[in-house]
């Protein structure tokens, strides 16, 4: 099943998507789904991110071939860092490239949602949370990064956080090929099931540190291949069974 959120004629509503139309859902699809009757064209809405959430957990080194190409060993646990809610946009929105920003990467990652609350989850627990699964680009200030040595400017721009097309609620992460390709030119290339820690484990792992609310989201890491983009560009990140997410780069303002 895939659940979006679409803007049709100045509303916002969260819909399933069921082949050339949208079935319109009656409030956010947490804790079952609700249908007010009301249906659409797909070609007559435009898809929002997917999903608002409280706040978006970034897992580095998740990845064997990051590791490798930095030098770094692997991680005992995960390594996670926060991004705010203020970073996502939904699919087609312009990634706004900051003057402050350098060197801009693009990151294509999986990203979990949340379906409830969740605090102190064992895998069992965290397999019931997970509502399912869409696309990420987590933007990252390189230079930022390198010169302070931490990630909450690096990653906390306004515009940071693409998620979408929709949320995927039917399929099995672990196996799954992502892809990023920057004006069709394939940047990134490796398969989920590479990941070191799988999204149960991180779901489990993250509730033990914070309480995740219905809806956040969990990026899960991205594999080699990370690079810059610069305004004019086109960033796309294609997940097999799940849809492309395309996002422009502009200048900000």
């Amino acid at each position: 099943m895939k659940i979006a959120r679409v803007a049709r004629g100045g509303a916002i509503s969260f819909a399933v998507i069921e082949g050339d139309e949208v079935a319109e859902l009656d409030g956010p699809p947490i804790g079952g789904l609700r249908f007010t009757g009301n249906r659409a064209p797909l070609a007559d809405v435009r898809l929002l991110a997917p999903v608002l959430p409280s706040k978006v957990i970034a897992v580095g080194l998740n990845y064997p071939s990051v590791a490798e190409s930095i030098g770094m060993p692997l991680p005992s646990e995960p390594l996670i860092s926060l991004k705010p809610s203020t970073s996502v946009i939904g699919p087609e929105d312009p990634i706004r490239k900051p003057r402050d920003v350098e060197i801009l990467d693009h990151e294509a990652e999986l990203a979990v949602v949340v379906n409830g609350l969740v605090r102190n989850a064992d895998e069992e627990t965290a397999t019931q949370a997970i509502l399912g699964y869409t696309c990420a680009n987590d933007l990252t200030s390189r230079d930022l990064r390198e010169r302070e040595g931490q990630w909450t400017r690096a990653k906390g721009y306004d515009s940071f956080c693409p998620l979408g097309p929709w949320i995927e609620t039917d399929v099995e992460p672990l196996g799954l090929r992502l892809r990023a390709r920057v004006n069709g030119e394939v940047r990134q290339d490796a398969n989920t099931k590479e990941m070191v820690f799988g999204p149960v484990q991180l779901v489990s792992f993250v509730s033990r540190v914070m309480t995740l609310l219905p809806g956040d989201v969990i990026c899960t890491g991205t594999p080699a291949g990370v690079g810059a983009v610069e305004p004019g560009d086109v960033v796309e990140v294609e997940i097999e069974g799940i849809g492309v997410l395309r996002n422009p780069v502009q200048a900000a303002g």
